[in-house]
């Protein structure tokens, strides 16, 4: 880091954000940003990470406060503009086109032209080519996105920026989608950054990563600011107990737990799509009573599908699906809902509805199966039962909402998530399918809804686990499921593999031989 710069590049000073109609994002909270650091800004869900960093890219407007950029007050009134002024964002979901190379992706929108407004490849690609080079990243810029790994996507979306001369960008989760062999290469990256003068900002929820990568931590709670530390004088646990006002507790929450009898069974499942594009290969595995099944993988290996298949959105060309001895293969969907809860990956648009009110988002699939929110035989809906529920799951999962009648869309991402674990976790089904259950989720919130993953798991419950935090299957899982190129390569018991050799079976789809097993 930059120590010699005592004047801070950045200062926001007293920033207020309300959403209507009374939820405070942002309660007079004052922090700066040095030139040349690398400045992390951790906090439960709600309590205004996301907002804070949206008002300096210029995504949300402040209701109060002052920023100072330079030394001068700044109001930028677009993304456009923040990014002219050199600050810009790389968001958690990658925004390039697939059907581009990577310099057709950078340059777009800001394209060299010849005369008469003709587009100067041979130029483009010079200019694309020498930012790799000068920053050290390892691309093809003649290579299409769409046969690149996530964590070069990630690279061209920090080099698009770059391309454009920001000095500041604002990272939103940049390691959610990344391997564990994947992270230390970014986090080279952005140190390499930092030391050419850059000042890099990023929201993280993984407090080990926010220590070893960042220079200074900035803790939020409930909209309030906590406190500004140096990463190399604090732990996670002191930074997990600012963020949550209380201890939390990191190492392993798995006990030993009898398994009862087969559950889940999956057999055979062979699935292609449209292009003949196997995307499952002969899968079979189960999941018994009162045991944790992870699944591990890199994205785009197949947990999609295995999913969308066990869900009924789509059907396998060979193999079958059956829970408690009961084909589901080809069953409506209301029938598999009798017999398993679902949380998906995506919660926008496959968990909720997010105009409705959130008390309906609670009770959704409750209402069909469950006789206590019917009345008159089923015609109508008893909304103080609802209502009540509704209360019941805020208090249980800590949601921080204003009304149960306010729109799902409303909430923050975790308490979306919250909504939506709360509604499935409450279902009393023997097969339990989890798809990223607690992406987005804050330390203490993940706590949470582990103990109640496993105390699912000691009422004898089935739960298969799709997760991309490899940390999160080590806590809670029996068993690991890696899932490569559509193959089941490995089913390992916890106690009996490692992070590591589970990233590489993601990567590689084998054992490493220099490694014993």
């Amino acid at each position: 880091m930059n120590s010699s710069v005592s004047t801070p590049l950045i200062e926001m000073q007293h920033m207020v954000k309300v959403f209507p109609p009374d939820v405070v994002a942002l309660n007079d909270v004052t922090v700066a940003f040095k030139q040349g650091e690398i400045h992390a800004i951790v906090g439960e869900n709600g309590a205004g990470k996301s907002t804070l960093m949206k008002i300096l890219y210029a995504m949300e407007a402040m209701d109060a406060g002052q920023i100072l950029y330079r030394q001068q007050p700044v109001n930028f009134i677009s993304t456009g503009d923040a990014i002219a002024n050199g600050i810009g964002m790389v968001h958690q979901e990658i925004l390039l086109i697939p059907e581009y190379s990577i310099w057709q992706n950078v340059v777009l929108g800001l394209e060299p032209v010849k005369k008469f407004g003709a587009l100067d490849e041979k130029k483009a690609l010079a200019e694309v080519q020498k930012k790799i080079d000068e920053f050290g990243f390892n691309l093809d810029p003649k290579a299409m996105v769409r046969d690149i790994s996530v964590a070069a996507q990630q690279k061209v979306e920090i080099l698009k920026l770059l391309y454009r001369n920001v000095s500041v960008l604002i990272m939103d989760e940049p390691t959610a989608v990344l391997t564990p062999q994947e992270i230390p290469q970014l986090f080279n990256e952005l140190r390499r950054l930092r030391d050419n003068g850059h000042t890099i900002l990023f929201i993280s929820h993984r407090l080990d990563e926010v220590l070893a990568l960042s220079d200074r931590i900035t803790v939020l709670r409930r909209g309030k600011m906590i406190g500004t530390v140096d990463s190399s004088t604090t732990t996670k646990e002191e930074l997990a107990k600012m963020m949550v006002g209380r201890e939390v507790i990191f190492t392993s929450l798995r006990k030993p737990n009898q398994h009862g009898q087969m559950v889940f069974q999956a057999e055979h499942i062979s699935y292609h799509d449209a292009d003949r594009v196997p995307r499952l290969q002969d899968i079979s595995f189960h999941v018994s009573s009162g045991e944790i099944v992870g699944i591990a993988g890199v994205e785009g290996n197949g947990q999609f599908e295995l999913v969308n298949s066990i869900m009924g959105l789509i059907t396998p060309q060979q193999g079958n699906y059956s829970i408690n001895g009961k084909d589901i293969t080809r069953a409506e969907i209301l029938e598999r809902r009798k017999l398993l809860s679902y949380v998906p990956q995506d919660r926008k648009t496959m968990g909720s509805s997010v105009t409705a009110p959130i008390a309906e988002n609670m009770v959704m699939t409750h209402h069909k199966l469950e006789s206590r929110f019917q009345k008159w035989k089923g015609f109508v809906l008893d909304f103080k039962e609802i209502s009540k529920f509704a209360q019941e799951i805020k208090e249980r999962f800590s949601v921080s909402m204003a009304s149960p009648d306010a729109a799902f869309q409303s909430l923050s991402g975790g308490n979306q998530q919250k909504v939506i674990l709360g509604r499935e976790l409450s279902l009393n089904s023997p097969f339990v399918l989890l798809d990223q259950p607690t992406r987005g989720l804050d330390v203490g919130s993940i706590e949470y809804v582990h103990e109640q993953i496993l105390a699912m798991r000691g009422q004898q419950r089935a739960i298969l686990l799709i997760s991309s935090d490899l940390d999160e299957l080590f806590r809670i899982a029996d068993r690991i499921l890696v899932l490569h190129r559509g193959k089941l390569v490995a089913d390992l018991p916890v106690g009996k593999t490692s992070i590591d050799e589970i990233g590489y079976l993601m990567l590689e789809g084998k054992f490493n031989e220099k490694q014993t097993h």
